[in-house]
């Protein structure tokens, strides 16, 4: 009895981290996407020339890439990780 409360604790706690991992993971993968913008939208403010302005739409285009495919990446993981630790309840 005792060791299957602890057992239970134990894979509580483990689908806990894994859902903050797949938060700070959500939240790196914005980060370095506001990156990316914010490099975009400095070159297009500050630099005159043709070549800084195709470099600045393409750091935009990859910051956007990257916000969607992390977003998607995150509720994805999250589906996952919400039925396995369904599973192992029952």
């Amino acid at each position: 009895m005792k060791n299957n409360i602890k057992d239970a604790t134990r894979d509580k706690l483990a689908f806990q981290r894994t859902h903050l991992a797949n938060e700070r993971t959500l939240l790196a993968f914005w980060r370095t996407a506001l990156a990316f913008v914010g490099v975009g939208l400095i070159l297009i403010k500050f630099i005159d020339s043709w070549a800084s302005r195709i470099i600045a739409v393409i750091s935009i285009f990859i910051g956007a890439l990257m916000f969607i495919y992390g977003s998607i990446s995150f509720f994805s993981y999250k589906k996952d990780i919400n039925k396995r630790e369904n599973h192992i309840e029952k």
